[in-house]
């Protein structure tokens, strides 16, 4: 079994946030392959679904515990399913990629994130990582108000695609090919190149005495 993990906040008042993107995340993929609905798991610490996607069977889980307690939603479930860190994946917001980008990998450190330390307490750190790219501010005193505010209408361009691309792309993500997903995702990020016309051919008003003053 696999375990999907988004990250983010409960309630209203967070949905549309930055830091909520890897709620987002799991919402689109639990639509995108018709999984159940979310139901409450393990006393209230997470909203789960559970289904089979590509042949894996997966449990999708959002944890209820705000973000800075992320790591006891991922523990209860990982602990009940017997699932090992490296068939866990955690879809997260980045301060450290651009806006629209997305990386994956494994272990490494929290750089700052307060979901993924909070899990790495609790599991360790060998799970890969779905880092979605949300920017950031330039000044590190506006780091927290720029994850805590929703997403800008210039976000609009992307995001939704992205959501949607990774979502379609998941198949490659659960046989373990992260470079086939990242590049899945990338693709479907990147304008079509416009067709080019050839050039129509050039007339000669010459007739067949062009180039008649030429030696043989």
């Amino acid at each position: 079994m696999l375990l999907l993990v988004g990250l983010g906040n409960p309630g209203r008042d967070y949905a549309r946030n930055r830091h909520n993107v890897g709620f987002m995340a799991v919402d689109v993929i639990v639509h995108r392959h018709d999984l159940p609905a979310f139901r409450a798991r393990f006393q209230g610490l997470a909203l789960v679904s559970e289904g089979v996607i590509a042949g894996e069977k997966v449990l999708v889980l959002k944890p209820t515990t705000y973000m800075n307690n992320s790591g006891q939603a991922v523990a209860a479930a990982a602990h009940f399913y017997k699932i090992p860190p490296d068939c866990i994946v955690v879809f997260h917001d980045e301060l450290d990629l651009k806006a629209g980008k997305l990386r994956v990998k494994r272990g490494g450190g929290a750089a700052g994130h307060n979901g993924i330390r909070s899990i790495d307490a609790h599991i360790g750190a060998d799970y890969r990582r779905v880092r979605i790219g949300v920017g950031h501010p330039g000044d590190p005193d506006r780091v927290l108000a720029h994850v805590l505010n929703d997403f800008g209408k210039d976000d609009a361009e992307w995001l939704d695609k992205l959501l949607e691309a990774q979502a379609v792309a998941l198949p490659d993500l659960i046989a373990g090919n992260d470079a086939a997903f990242m590049s899945r995702v990338a693709a479907a990020l990147t304008p079509p190149k416009p067709k080019t016309k050839p050039a129509p051919p050039e007339s000669s008003t010459n007739g067949s005495t062009e180039g008649s003053g030429r030696g043989v």
